[in-house]
Formats: C-alpha cells, structure tokens, sequence
C-alpha cells in the first residue's frame, strides 16, 4: 500500500475537529480498516493493513481481531490474511439491493458497455471520492480491473468532474477547498479540469477525462440528478485510450452517454408517477 492510497483514505476524516466529543474514533478506526478491501485488495494482511490506514499493527491486531469476532471479517490462518466477511457484505447488499436506479439503469449500461466495448459505471460521491455503484463492462473491455464498490478521485475521473459540475455551488465550493488543502502541488491542474468539465457540462451535457487519472484511460462523464439516497449521481464510460479516443467520444460515445442518462430519468419519474396515490414504492427515497 502506497502513500497515495493512505493519503486518500484519510482525507475523509482529517479535518474532523479534535475536540468533537461526539465522533468515536475506534469506529472510524474499524471503518477505516473494511475501507481498505476493493476488488483489487480482495485479501490483505495486518502489516499491509497498517501500511495502508496509517495505524500501529498493534492497533490492527486487535481491530482485525474484532471485526473478525463480530463477523465483518473473515481470517484464513495458513496465510494470516483477511477478507471482507459476511457481515460487511450484508450492509452492502443491504443498501443496494432496493436501489431502483441500479435495476433501472443496469440494462441499458450494458448495452452501452456492449456498443462502445468499454465499461459503464455508476457513481456516487464517498467524501473526496466516487464509488461504484453499479458496473457493467463488454466482454472485450480492457482496462483498470475496477468493480462494484472500488473508489476512484473526485477531481481527475470524468465520473468525479461530472458530479462537480451538477452540484450546487454551495456545496461545490467546500469539496474544492478541500481538494486544495489535500493536494496543493496538484490543485492547479485539477481546478483547471475541474471548471473546465463545468463549463463542459452545462454546454454540452457530459465531460471528459483522457489521461488525466491514469494516461492510458479515457472517460466520458455525465450527472444523473434523480431522487437518490446518495445525492446526485453519475455515469460514466472508461476504458485505454486507444479504444476510446477523444473524436469517439465527442460524435458517438458522449450523446449516447447523456442519453442513456435522460432515459433512466425519465424511467424513474414514470415509475414514481405511476405509483397510485398513497402507496409510495421502493423508490421513494
């Protein structure tokens, strides 16, 4: 686990107030621990544990022993390493299972996935990143690996610029100021590509990330303002640049994007306008 990847787990919590007597900090600390596991860290040790949370192996010891005791955590004892547990897995499932945007959008995702033989997330803001919410990629798809519930920047994916652009300035403004204390070195050119995928966003509907991230990834990004749990949404398509190049993007993959957008919309407000009055559904978030 890398300094980056540190950094970015802590940024959620480091400007809390010392002397906030109501925040526990052993429970973020254990959440800061079932954070770690991805896709791409399926298993992870005490050591890498520690690494990656900034937090003593002695302090990892016993948080891993607890978790593992209340289920969170599953321990394999020939290589001392842990995976998310059934515990953690049912407060996913939990939140996402009666997700009406998901069932929505998941088919034509896919189609999309399929056309463009790239990958379509969706997206919601987790403090100074965005987490997958739903993934659905084409069978001949190359790319980073990501899946459900992986983590990717705030200010330098499309997905990420998308939400940006779609939120209020109110809100905006704090996130901005936040991006800057956390990486000042890096703030120029990410307030540049941040205000440009706003102008981009109001103008023509969708902006871009190509290179920006990780060089050899393109996106496209898209806002879904819905009646969400998780504030406004996003939807992206990724994948190398060589398969997604910007003149792609531009004619074909973006006003596909943004319609795939309009539809689910448009879906999810038929839906809830269809409910008869007074038995509000699943939706009703």
């Amino acid at each position: 686990m890398g300094r980056s990847r540190t950094i970015e787990l802590l940024r959620d919590v480091e400007d809390l107030p010392a002397d906030d007597r109501q925040f526990v900090a052993a429970l973020e600390r254990g959440l800061r621990v079932l954070r770690m596991f991805s896709s791409a860290h399926e298993t992870l040790s005490n050591g890498e544990l520690s690494r990656g949370t900034a937090l003593s192996k002695a302090t990892i010891s016993r948080l891993t022993y607890t978790l593992s005791r209340l289920g969170y955590l599953t321990h394999d004892s020939s290589s001392g390493r842990y995976r998310l547990g059934p515990g953690a897995l049912a407060l996913g499932y939990a939140s996402l299972s009666k997700f009406d945007v998901r069932q929505v959008a998941r088919p034509l995702m896919q189609n999309l996935a399929d056309y463009a033989g790239a990958s379509v997330a969706l997206c919601a803001r987790d403090g100074l990143n965005m987490i997958y919410l739903e993934f659905r990629r084409s069978p001949n798809a190359l790319g980073l690996g990501l899946d459900i519930g992986d983590r990717i920047p705030l200010a330098t994916t499309s997905v990420g610029r998308a939400h940006l652009a779609a939120i209020s300035e109110a809100d905006r403004k704090p996130l901005l100021d936040e991006l800057r204390r956390n990486d000042p070195s890096a703030w120029p050119k990410a307030r540049r590509g941040i205000e440009q995928a706003i102008r981009d966003v109001a103008e023509r509907g969708y902006c871009t990330s190509l290179g920006d991230w990780v060089p050899e990834i393109h996106s496209v990004g898209v806002p879904l303002d819905v009646n969400s749990p998780y504030g406004i949404l996003s939807f992206n398509i990724g994948g190398l640049a060589s398969t997604l190049p910007p003149r792609l993007i531009e004619t074909d993959l973006a006003p596909r994007l943004v319609g795939l957008a309009r539809r689910v919309a448009e879906m999810l407000g038929a839906a809830t306008t269809d409910r008869p009055s007074g038995k509000p559904g699943k939706g009703g978030h």
